[in-house]
């Protein structure tokens, strides 16, 4: 089955007013229409309402948050809700990314109540699922995915969650310049897609695009992309760099 190809870019806390304004321009530049690639860039909060503007007549270019309030409304200072992000045409949502459940403690439990509140207003979760290098190493590492799984989708259909995006990233992978060979990548994704079936339907799964996101960049794309059960990457630091964001969207459309 032809899945969707996307190449999403995370710029998580990065780039002042300025630097921001200027590589969002140079990606809407350098963007060609349609194609077989949705590209998708999450830049910090503080941007998102401008550049959702900016970006509404490309067809294929979408924002994203970093992340979300579990609350709906209320005395939470500083926290951004679901509805906040819908009511200015956020696509997407990343949550559960490995920063967020190790620095600010994010349970499974808290991202099953962020994609319900996403799912509520009509914003598309990308789910970060990843094991540390422990859990690699001593064999548990399939035994934590599924359970990330399970916790963060139970009780949702297939129809909820028809446009949400899994994405798989190591957690000794990112930002360490380690990267998962493509065989240990294709079989990790290959094990999600087979938990999203039975959690889920497997008409779903077969359907859901899996992105790979462990320092992936120009460099290892292109064997990366051409596993059968990766559709794309959640790209960190080579998302921050033109060139190489376009590098990667091109290598996903091969």
């Amino acid at each position: 089955m032809s899945r969707e190809k996307i190449v999403a870019g995370n710029w998580k806390m990065n780039k002042n007013y300025n630097g921001a304004q200027d590589l969002l321009h140079a990606i809407v530049a350098n963007l060609s229409g349609g194609g077989n690639v949705k590209t998708i860039i999450a830049p910090p909060a503080l941007y998102l309402s401008e550049f959702a503007n900016a970006t509404e007549n490309h067809d294929n270019l979408y924002i994203a948050a970093q992340t979300v309030s579990s609350f709906d409304n209320g005395a939470y200072t500083g926290e951004v809700s679901a509805e906040m992000l819908a009511s200015i045409n956020a696509e997407y949502c990343i949550v559960g990314h490995s920063e967020r459940r190790a620095y600010f403690k994010e349970r499974n439990a808290d991202i099953h109540q962020k994609i319900e509140k996403l799912l509520q207003v009509g914003v598309n979760p990308i789910l970060c699922i990843g094991e540390t290098l422990e859990e690699r190493e001593n064999g548990s590492y399939e035994t934590v995915l599924k359970t990330q799984l399970q916790e963060a989708l139970k009780g949702y259909t297939a129809e909820q969650l028809l446009n949400t995006v899994i994405a798989y990233e190591p957690v000794w992978a990112i930002g360490t310049g380690k990267t998962a060979t493509p065989e240990t990548a294709q079989e990790t994704h290959a094990f999600v897609r087979k938990v999203l079936g039975e959690i889920v339907s497997v008409a779903f799964a077969e359907k859901t695009s899996i992105l790979y996101g462990g320092s992936c960049n120009p460099a290892n794309a292109d064997v990366l992309f051409a596993c059968p059960d990766i559709d794309g990457g959640l790209i960190g630091g080579a998302a921050l760099k033109p060139d190489d964001f376009m590098k990667l969207i091109q290598a996903a459309k091969k």
